[in-house]
């Protein structure tokens, strides 16, 4: 099993320079048309910010974009929210995630989860989303679904696929605040099961770590990247689209690996915030 791994492409609702004068809709493009000759690739997993202001027209642009890419390569796609996605404009154009799911979560407050089989292996997407908020969390409702999906394995195994990590580094003043806020909850519930990878993003920059014993794998960002070189409590986001290729099943499996495009503007910064400015940020997240 071979999977593209995508994540915070951000577009704006139009093809142009968003405030930090970056386009996202390029980036995107410039990403895809970097790994026009990938082959093998079994299934395409963009976990969340697909669009950065919920826009239906953003949505609409990255199931364009990423569909043709996708199609001559007979890879199915599966989306997630992320904290910068919108629910009802999300469901619209991109339904649960999953263009023919199997099952999807029928919950009250909108939260999108499917799951999806592609050559044995199960695809199981989770909605982090808290709306109004950077940080992230599975409900209740989610996780005694997922434990439900859980109960029966899968031929090969589960790939589990959500936008915010359930792991964070210590040198970064923001990671343990803006990312996944119950992973003891999530590790309950896939601890013992088939569940053989977890797929994230969010954090503008590559991560990989375990919960419940289980490989997480954290992908940059398509539209930025974080630059982690900066002086502690500090923060710096820099031009540079991403992506990652995971490999499963194999005798040295999981393999992870990290593709940068050939962006002219490559490391030149978006913005950078002092410490004042991230501490008030964490403050306001807290």
């Amino acid at each position: 099993m071979r999977i593209l791994h995508l994540s915070d492409t951000h577009l704006e609702k139009t093809d142009a320079p968003n405030k930090y004068g970056v386009n996202a809709t390029e980036s995107l493009r410039l990403i895809l048309a970097e790994l026009r000759h990938l082959r093998g690739v079994d299934a395409i997993v963009v976990t969340g910010d697909i669009a950065d202001d919920g826009a239906v027209e953003a949505y609409a642009a990255v199931k364009e974009l990423v569909g043709d890419f996708a199609r001559p390569l007979g890879a199915p796609v599966f989306y997630t929210t992320g904290n910068h996605d919108e629910r009802v404009a999300f469901g619209k154009v991109l339904g649960s995630g999953h263009g023919e799911p199997e099952l999807v979560l029928e919950s009250g407050a909108g939260e999108r989860a499917a799951v999806s089989t592609v050559g044995g292996w199960r695809f199981v997407t989770l909605d982090s989303l808290v709306p109004g908020k950077v940080h992230g969390r599975v409900s209740a409702a989610q996780l005694d679904w997922l434990k439900d999906v859980l109960g029966t394995p899968a031929e090969r195994g589960t790939v589990l696929a959500l936008h915010h990590p359930p792991i964070a580094l210590g040198i970064s003043a923001t990671q343990p605040v803006f990312g996944l806020r119950n992973p003891g909850d999530l590790a309950t519930a896939i601890r013992g099961s088939d569940v053989r990878l977890v797929l994230t993003g969010h954090y503008h920059l590559q991560l990989f770590g375990f919960l419940a014993a289980v490989p997480v794998w954290v992908t940059p960002g398509v539209v930025s990247r974080v630059d982690l070189t900066t002086a502690p409590g500090t923060e710096r986001v820099v031009r540079g689209a991403s992506a990652s290729l995971v490999e499963l099943g194999g005798a040295d499996g999981p393999l992870f690996h990290t593709f940068h495009a050939r962006d002219p503007h490559a490391h030149e910064p978006v913005y950078e915030l002092d410490e004042g400015q991230v501490r008030a940020m964490v403050e306001r997240e807290a």
